[in-house]
């Protein structure tokens, strides 16, 4: 006798086993073969809404004491940067003869008109005069500076006998303090020299840059 063969069930189950729950067919409840926690998700993973809130407190938590150190000494320098002013030759000759005056008159009052203390305050003038003086106008500080350590000369040279008596103080205080004016313009000739020089080099490299 011929016996029929029973045909294979269309829900996708094989014979002899249990249809499978509905839950874990798509992956979802409580305590599914995926070990997920709800919807699906897997354990461990947190929802899309709680990483903002998330980076938000990773941003405001303090970080370790030597990167804060860090942090507050590169405010302090900001804070205490040199201001990197631009004078033309005329503003630069008057900040430097007015600063000298100023000086030479302090060196009276504090100290006796001492020429070697006037002398010593007159480099670092002429250093920034030479670094503040704009960049068309660096031909200047090697001519203001001599007549600024002049013009602040004179109530450090004193002299009696009126205009004529403190010409000749002046005189004699220019003769003996020469080495002074010559460092203090040479200091000035320098640095405007190197700024020059610098500065043709950067339009020579503007102008005709490196093949590649």
């Amino acid at each position: 006798m011929e016996q029929h063969r029973t045909p294979p069930p269309r829900n996708g189950t094989r014979r002899g086993r249990p249809p499978l729950p509905p839950q874990a067919k798509r992956g979802g409840g409580s305590g599914g073969a995926g070990g997920g926690t709800g919807g699906g998700r897997p354990a461990g993973q947190r929802s899309p809404a709680a990483r903002p809130a998330e980076r938000a407190a990773a941003v405001r938590r303090p970080g370790p004491p030597l990167v804060r150190a860090v942090r507050a000494v590169r405010r302090l320098r900001r804070m205490r940067r040199m201001p990197d002013p631009r004078l033309t030759g005329l503003g630069g000759g008057l900040f430097c003869g007015v600063l000298m005056f100023v000086l030479g008159c302090l060196d009276r009052l504090l100290l006796g008109a001492s020429p070697t203390v006037y002398g010593v305050l007159f480099l670092p003038v002429c250093l920034l005069t030479a670094l503040w003086v704009r960049k068309g106008d660096l031909s200047s500080p090697p001519v203001v500076v001599p007549i600024a350590f002049a013009v602040g000369l004179l109530p450090v040279a004193g002299g009696d006998g009126g205009v004529p008596g403190r010409l000749m103080g002046l005189v004699t205080a220019l003769a003996t303090q020469a080495l002074w004016l010559y460092a203090g313009t040479f200091v000035a000739g320098a640095v405007a020299t190197v700024r020059k020089i610098s500065l043709m080099r950067g339009q020579a490299g503007r102008r005709h840059p490196p093949a590649r």
